[in-house]
């Protein structure tokens, strides 16, 4: 079948990337990179201070920054339109639900203009409690007795990159410990507030993951380190007032392959540290009140064992994959003696039924669970009662939040589908009511019944049959002329959920079709879903990619050459992989900070996350089946002479996950190597890491240029504003 491809115009010549040929060989096979030059020496270096990046590099993506801003230099207006409407859906004042807890309740919310959160809370009292029929004022602006404890817009203020992560109070609600990241490298300090004054101690704690556990005395907090490879590897204790050289270390992971963790569970009591890669997991617990505090294992690292924990009372609750589980079960085991043969199953393992989660509250185990990529809450009480808490849209997502108490029989859980916007709920586990605590409002109007969402399915190569949600205006006609955005990702296990996203509404009510990819890679269809897409069946992923879009063009939805593919990170590995397996079914391509120069960076164990990644991809320097694999498939590797569709690709110039490289490599050899079709285009934010940009308004601006340009591959950009 022919494409209809849209032609974008290039106002001038594109760089052109210095060959430096790079040879090397792994199990006798010989590789040239051309491009490996473009990888800093100093890139530590550059992850902590982007001034250090070589000129010569730095001058190369100045240049590609430049060749990008002139190519979608037409399309400017258009993205600000787009902008300033995704804005306008934003209510600009809002405010979470209050979460409870002792005398307070704890919150986030934004201020009107407001680029990054504000951390409060007001008195506990005037909180209406679930049941009570009454309205409450957690839909936007100041709460009744708000002290603002964290003002984000004030601590990033003059900075060109600030992202508040934890903010963290201490059991006596005295203190609050809070991290940021002021380079977009998640090389986090951590400073400590103390809440009556607003002032911060002389406390400061640099290179951490950003998380922060509190001892219950409130006079130490417990941190995670990161090495000198940017990897998560120690667990200290700082107590307050001492410098960081003297914090003390209570875990060390030694294998470069685990990351390390640290939570506390339900009850408060515990501290957890777990070390996990993505196939193996072992947990520690420390008592938080303890005045001599030790770690103590709860189950050695068995390979391919996996387990997470939960306290309530005497006992400890598991999910896990273990005795063959593949979609999990939850376990219980007495604190004393918790190794695993002594776990007893409580949620037996159900194939098909993934249990996503566990919570536990004083009088009731909550799990969430999906079969067949539809979501469901299932409460139990200690005396085996069971009741399910469900919706009934065709394709929906649900999510619980844990909130900070456990004497309690209230659960928070939020509810939203591609139509209907955010709903939170409190829901009385006992008495069974429902209490709607938050709608999510969209000032410039939304009507959920103009729309219609959709679930369909794709057959894949194999015969497996792929989920797809689906988005689209209710008064589009569906003769097969519609664009179409079909995003992917599919990979780590990660579930994409059917959610509400007001910025989906600027495509869509352009005649936009959007639809997700539940390819796999993800657990949408359970673990099986998963292991079926990752290491040697990773093609599985390609593969269903390309049937989705297939199955929409067979089904009217849209045509060959209409499609714009979106992926990031590792789902911007599969659209490097689709543009060179299925190139024809595309107008466009947006890769996010995409995975693209796998093999190379597989190959490199001393990178922040090669290690650890081995599981998911496979050791292609170890193990010869998995080079050949991965060789087989890495986007930049597979590059080829042919005509590629136009393709906006980002990236990071202080990312540690998917380093700036990846996406400038793979740039040039797709400039060097097609026949045609692109324009292929670089946009490296020289001054943010893998998240993009962190202001709210100034992440509107990354995503209007995604849609912008999405509409220009399409060729509806012309004329709009």
């Amino acid at each position: 079948m022919a494409s209809d491809r849209h032609t974008i115009p290039v106002p001038q010549a594109a760089p052109v990337a210095e060959r430096r040929p790079h040879r090397y060989e792994v199990h006798g096979v010989e590789v040239v990179d051309d491009y490996a030059w473009l990888k800093a020496d100093n890139w530590r270096a550059v992850l902590k201070d982007p001034a250090t990046l070589p000129a010569d590099i730095h001058a190369h993506l100045t240049a590609e920054n430049a060749f990008t801003e002139a190519t979608l230099a037409g399309i400017e207006p258009l993205r600000k339109a787009l902008v300033a409407e995704m804005r306008a859906r934003i209510r600009e004042d809002d405010s979470g639900v209050p979460a409870p807890d002792g005398p307070h309740a704890y919150y986030t919310r934004h201020r009107e203009g407001g680029q990054h959160p504000l951390v409060c809370r007001r008195p506990r009292t005037v909180i209406v409690l679930p049941g009570s029929g009454a309205e409450t004022a957690a839909d936007g602006g100041p709460e009744p007795g708000e002290t603002i404890l964290i003002d984000g817009d004030a601590e990033g203020a003059g900075l060109s990159f600030f992202e508040l992560s934890a903010a963290v109070h201490s059991d006596d609600h005295a203190l609050m410990a809070w991290s940021a990241d002021t380079k977009g490298s998640e090389l986090y300090v951590i400073k400590v507030r103390d809440l009556a004054t607003g002032q911060d101690l002389p406390d400061r704690v640099e290179a951490t993951s950003g998380e922060v556990i509190w001892a219950a005395d409130g006079k130490a907090f417990y941190y995670t380190a990161v090495d000198d490879n940017h990897r998560p590897a120690r667990v200290m204790r700082h107590r307050l007032g001492t410098d960081q050289n003297d914090d003390v270390t209570i875990y060390e992971e030694r294998d470069s392959g685990f990351f390390v963790h640290i939570d506390k569970t339900q009850s408060g009591t515990y501290l957890t540290v777990t070390a996990s890669d993505h196939e193996t997991a072992e947990v520690h617990i420390l008592d938080r009140h303890a005045a001599d505090p030790a770690l103590s294992v709860v189950q050695a690292r068995v390979p391919l064992l996996i387990y997470s924990v939960e306290h309530w009372g005497s006992y400890l609750f598991l999910l896990t994959n273990a005795d063959g589980a593949e979609d999990f079960k939850i376990a219980s085991c007495p604190i004393a003696t918790p190794g695993r043969e002594n776990w007893v199953d409580v949620i037996p393992h159900r194939p098909g039924i993934m249990i996503r989660h566990q919570h536990l509250i004083a009088g009731h185990l909550v799990r969430l669970e999906i079969e067949n990529a539809r979501p469901r809450i299932v409460v139990r009480d200690f005396s085996g009662t069971e009741h399910t808490v469900a919706f009934a849209e065709e394709a929906y997502s649900l999510g619980l939040q844990p909130g900070h108490e456990f004497e309690t029989a209230v659960i928070r859980f939020t509810y939203s589908s591609m139509t209907t916007p955010a709903e939170t709920y409190d829901y009385d586990c006992v008495t069974r009511a429902r209490q709607l605590r938050k709608r999510q409002t969209v000032p410039s109007g939304h009507k959920p019944e103009d729309y219609v969402t959709r679930r369909l399915f794709a057959t894949a190569p194999d015969g497996e049959t792929v989920p797809i949600s689906l988005l689209h205006r209710r008064d589009l006609v569906l003769d097969g002329s519609a664009p179409l955005l079909l995003y992917g990702y599919g990979s780590y296990g990660t579930l994409m959920p059917a959610s509400f996203r007001t910025n989906l509404l600027s495509l869509v009510d352009r005649g936009f079709v959007y639809a997700i990819a539940h390819v796999r890679g993800g657990t949408e269809k359970g673990w099986r879903w998963y292991m079926d897409g990752k290491r040697d069946k990773k093609p599985n992923t390609f593969s269903d990619f390309v049937a989705c879009g297939r199955a929409l063009i067979d089904a009217g939805y849209t045509a060959q050459g209409r499609i714009v593919a979106h992926g990031g990170s590792a789902g911007g590995m599969l659209m490097g992989a689709v543009a060179n397996l299925a190139p024809e079914l595309f107008a466009g391509i947006v890769a996010d900070v995409p995975f693209v120069d796998v093999l190379n960076t597989m190959l490199d164990g001393e990178l922040p996350l090669t290690p650890p990644e081995w599981p998911e991809w496979g050791n292609p320097a170890e193990s010869e089946a998995a080079f050949r694999t991965i060789l087989g498939y890495s986007p930049y590797e597979n590059v080829a002479a042919k005509t590629y569709p136009a393709i906006l690709a980002l990236g990071g110039l202080t990312d540690p996950r998917v380093t700036y490289w990846e996406p400038a490599k793979w740039v040039a050899r797709l400039r060097a190597s097609m026949t045609g079709g692109g324009p292929v285009m670089l946009r490296i934010n020289m001054e943010a890491g893998h998240g993009g940009a962190a202001g709210r308004f100034d992440r509107l601006e990354e995503v209007g240029l995604n849609y912008a340009f999405a509409l220009l591959a399409v060729g509806k950009a012309a004329g709009e504003a």
